[in-house]
């Protein structure tokens, strides 16, 4: 009984199916369009920006299907990319570090430090018992050994175009075992707000509001944004939008460093809220301490005219240049930021100058339509190589 309605189950799923365009490219993908989280963002823009060539169906499964057939395939999430049995072209977006990291964070929170280690059984076991990455809880622990061993080894075979989202991922990958010439740098792209913006005005500076944006976790950074709220002139008020299981333990730190007064916590937003806080402060904090693939986050503040003050990890700095757009800092450097942030408070010409730039860095090279272009000329490429391996 249970294989007749499992038979059933899939005969009627393939009844569900389209019927594929043979001259179109598709995205395959198990996030959720509209989604929370950057790979969802992205994916949600990416879809919607016109695209010639380009269906806007999203496929969710491979297994059934005769990949044979397809112009293009466009993967997003790592599940899928098992699924690809390499009988057409095939590109993959590597949005985070999970094809090379078991926690998918490459950060060891007991030293508060990166993790240098390329992926192995030791090395990631030592990391998550005695360093403090990600999940201790044993079942856990060997379920991610195990699947990160499996993929990273199954990616090697695989021919497919790997596209990362900063040259610190393309490394990444190369030093964990894929050919260079697999690998393409391929930057985000944003869609440029729907509402009208405009270059920080002095009555919007006079506010004194910095904004946090993000998921309260650990990996964040945002303890070491509060501990370095203190340290900063009374005026100055942060917004905080996200929300994450750290926040009930963040917001005692917060009462007790006496900075219940400056801090809102607005818990997650949407869009229109989103905007309204983009609009309202004078400069964007963004203190991951982990290596942030990317970060949707700068290329935000950017679309809004404002000044990003980041730490310097991961493919961040890609999106942001120091001086210009915004400001570096090393990661967990209470002193460092908390001067960044006092200059930026304390020079209103300067502040609109760096969101004036960043706005224009943003049309230069990471709209979604600038994205679109260099996606499709990789298509091209990948379906050229394809064909000529073939041959």
């Amino acid at each position: 009984m249970p294989n007749l309605i499992t038979d059933a189950q899939q005969r009627a799923e393939k009844l569900n199916q389209p019927e594929y365009d043979e001259n179109l490219i598709y995205h395959c993908s198990s996030f959720r369009v509209n989604g929370n989280g950057g790979a969802e963002t992205y994916l949600t823009s990416l879809i919607q920006s016109p695209q010639s060539g380009v269906s806007d169906f999203v496929i969710k499964s491979l297994k059934e299907l005769d990949q044979s057939r397809f112009k293009l395939l466009h993967i997003h999430s790592p599940d899928l990319l098992e699924q690809v049995k390499g009988e057409c072209p095939t590109v993959f977006t590597v949005h985070n570090h999970s094809l090379y990291c078991a926690s998918g964070t490459k950060y060891l929170a007991a030293q508060d430090v990166i993790c240098d280690r390329n992926f192995s059984y030791l090395g990631c076991l030592w990391g998550k018992i005695i360093d403090g990455c990600g999940s201790r809880k044993p079942v856990r622990v060997i379920q991610e050994l195990q699947s990160t061993h499996h993929l990273n080894h199954f990616i090697r075979n695989l021919r497919v175009t790997f596209l990362a989202n900063s040259d610190y991922v393309r490394k990444q990958l190369i030093k964990n075992g894929l050919p260079p010439q697999q690998t393409v740098t391929l930057r985000c792209g944003i869609s440029v707000p729907q509402i009208a913006t405009a270059p920080l005005s002095l009555e919007t500076y006079k506010n004194q509001r910095i904004l946090f944006v993000g998921r309260i976790v650990p990996d964040k950074g945002l303890e070491w944004l509060l501990k370095t709220l203190v340290h900063t002139d009374s005026q100055i008020h942060l917004d905080i939008a996200g929300e994450g299981w750290e926040r009930p333990r963040l917001e005692k730190l917060a009462q007790k460093l006496g900075l219940n007064n400056r801090i809102t916590w607005h818990g997650w937003c949407d869009s229109n809220k989103l905007n309204q806080l983009y609009e309202q402060c004078f400069a964007v904090i963004f203190p991951s301490v982990w290596p942030e693939p990317a970060g949707l986050v700068t290329l935000e503040a950017y679309g809004h005219y404002r000044p990003v003050i980041a730490s310097a990890v991961g493919g961040i700095p890609e999106y942001l240049q120091d001086g210009e757009t915004g400001v570096l800092v090393p990661a967990n450097n209470i002193q460092m930021l908390a001067q960044a942030i006092t200059h930026l408070s304390c020079d209103y010409h300067k502040c609109r100058q760096m969101g004036e730039q960043g706005h224009a860095l943003l049309m230069q090279e990471f709209t979604m339509d600038v994205h679109v272009k260099h996606l499709q000329k990789i298509y091209e490429n990948t379906i050229s190589e394809f064909a000529s391996k073939k041959n």
